[in-house]
């Protein structure tokens, strides 16, 4: 049978949910404000306090002068120009402890009432687990742009990015999960066919992290060419097409705007599919994957023509974790869905 649990229990997750959704869009923005090298010493458990004094924030800058951010980019700064990037990178470590409060501390309570036991505490266990190795390779990547370039790997960030998105989603299945299930077997078919959208989505995905982190957004303001070009060829630069493909700004940039153009279409004709065969269970999370799929596409286009503005860069970062999180949803009714005749479902 599947597991069920207690309303607050599945209310948890959801926050747990949304306060990575929020934490996704305090790492946009510190990316995109170039402030994520600020912070040159990471202290896992203790640190959470800033600079308090003139003496400490004049410590701390200086630690910061001798990054390679500083020495090849920001050379020109004061140290009033610090404290800005400082408190990003700042809120982005501090918010990451907060959600590991909202991860230990109901679970703990949930555990010690029995409202969560067995499988499904463990279960639920498993995001302690998923927040830790997070913090651990956000570490990872910082470290990249702390030793010869003034930049995190493009690997790295798209390493960070995705196991942010793996945590939003495992707890989002989690929640889908533990709710009463629809009654209502969808075809295979349409089961199938989410599953090579998510193929599709998430190596979107990765792209869409190896465009921020080569700045590739800003190769091309024009839409939907590409500096007067249509094919990726001119693009090359005298690169092979591996090498371009994980290194060349252009191809990148390139290859992000084509999979958008593949999700568009595979998103928006999954949706309908799924509205006309897959039955009552299926009709909101599909009207959902289609306005989202939608929205991201034209954040994605307004993105580059307006020059990556940092307000429609994150909301086009915070929409792909929403857009992912639909197509979740509605796999999670292809697949977990109660047979019509109300028969038990495996897990």
């Amino acid at each position: 049978m599947r597991a069920r649990a207690p309303r607050p229990v599945r209310v948890w997750l959801w926050v747990v949910f949304a306060s990575i959704l929020v934490m996704t869009l305090i790492g946009g923005t510190t990316r995109l404000t170039g402030s994520g090298l600020s912070m040159v010493v990471w202290h896992p458990l203790m640190g959470a306090i800033p600079p308090l004094n003139e003496a400490e924030w004049h410590r701390v800058f200086d630690l910061y002068k001798a990054t390679p951010q500083y020495l090849h980019v920001n050379d020109w700064m004061a140290l009033a120009d610090f404290k800005r990037i400082f408190f990003w990178e700042y809120l982005h470590r501090l918010f990451g402890r907060m959600i590991g409060l909202v991860v230990l501390v109901p679970w703990v309570w949930f555990v010690a009432r029995r409202q969560l036991s067995g499988a499904v505490a463990l279960r639920t266990l498993a995001l302690i687990g998923l927040g830790g190795a997070q913090g651990l390779l956000g570490w990872y990547m910082v470290q990249s742009g702390l030793v010869d370039v003034p930049r995190v790997s493009h690997f790295r960030l798209a390493a960070h990015l995705s196991l942010a998105f793996v945590c939003a989603q495992y707890a989002a299945w989690l929640a889908f999960d533990l709710a009463p299930a629809p009654q209502g077997r969808p075809p295979r078919w349409i089961g199938h066919g989410a599953l090579a959208l998510l193929a599709g989505l998430c190596i979107q995905i990765v792209y869409g992290a190896f465009t921020a982190g080569l700045r590739a957004g800003h190769y091309a303001s024009t839409f939907p060419d590409i500096n007067g070009h249509w094919l990726p060829g001119a693009l090359l630069a005298g690169q092979g097409w591996a090498e371009a493909l994980l290194h060349g700004v252009g191809i990148i940039h390139y290859t992000h705007r084509a999979l958008g153009l593949v999700v568009l279409l595979g998103a928006l004709g999954l949706g309908g599919a799924a509205m006309r065969s897959g039955g009552e269970a299926l009709r909101a999370p599909a009207v959902l994957l289609m306005a989202l799929v939608a929205t991201q596409f034209t954040l994605g286009a307004a993105t580059v023509m307006l020059h990556v503005p940092t307000s429609l860069a994150v909301a086009h970062q915070g929409v792909a974790l929403l857009l992912l999180t639909a197509l979740t949803w509605l796999l999670h009714r292809c697949f977990r869905s109660a047979p019509s005749d109300g028969g038990a479902q495996p897990t």
